[in-house]
């Protein structure tokens, strides 16, 4: 959960990296609900309704797996027109229903304001973020709320530019893992009082 929760993070950074409107309202929920005299706390979370939207996009975006744990059918049943008889190895593309066209409008921008409930997990399957029903991840609000709070306190705490002569993000994917072909640079800068940041 750790490693997909950094990963998903990484996304959002770098997409908010090349849409700094975007950027800059993150911050600004952040400098208005928490201001910049303390550290963002879990209590703050259930406010920080555009952070939450950004990762649930960068969640549709950039899936931490291509996949879903395979499940196999119990009954005949039919889903979206589709009919899937008993016994049947069922797989669901995170980028499949992320990506969909017919679901999303301009469905490879980012866009967090696209989502109105802004909680991570979807069980109408619009967005895979984790998986649903009765097998779902036991981790998903500790790993929801770990992936939150990492976002907040990584806008909160440190102001984030592209390096000189990047002018964007390459966000290009590996393809056999849709991880991030290249590694992410930015500079980054404190930005909160000194005596916030833990000494090293």
């Amino acid at each position: 959960m750790i490693p997909s929760g950094i990963y998903v993070n990484k996304c959002a950074i770098a997409e908010m990296l090349n849409e700094p409107k975007i950027l800059n309202k993150a911050v600004h929920e952040l400098d208005v609900i928490v201001g910049k005299h303390r550290l963002v706390q879990e209590s703050d979370l259930i406010h920080l309704n555009f952070i939450k939207s950004c990762l649930k996009e960068a969640l549709r975006l950039h899936p931490v797996a291509p996949f879903n744990l395979p499940h196999v059918a119990s009954i005949d049943t039919t889903v979206a027109r589709y009919f899937i008889p008993k016994g049947s190895h069922v797989l669901l593309s995170r980028p499949g229903l992320g990506r969909n066209a017919d679901v999303w409008d301009d469905p490879m921008t980012f866009i967090p304001e696209r989502h109105s409930e802004v909680v991570l997990t979807d069980h109408k399957l619009h967005v895979f973020s984790f998986s649903t029903g009765r097998r779902g991840c036991p981790g998903v609000l500790l790993g929801t709320t770990m992936t939150v709070m990492l976002l907040a306190r990584l806008i909160q705490g440190f102001t984030w530019e592209l390096p000189p002569r990047e002018p964007l993000v390459d966000l290009k994917e590996n393809m056999q893992n849709l991880w991030k072909a290249k590694p992410l640079f930015a500079l980054v800068k404190p930005r909160l009082p000194h005596n916030l940041y833990p000494a090293c």
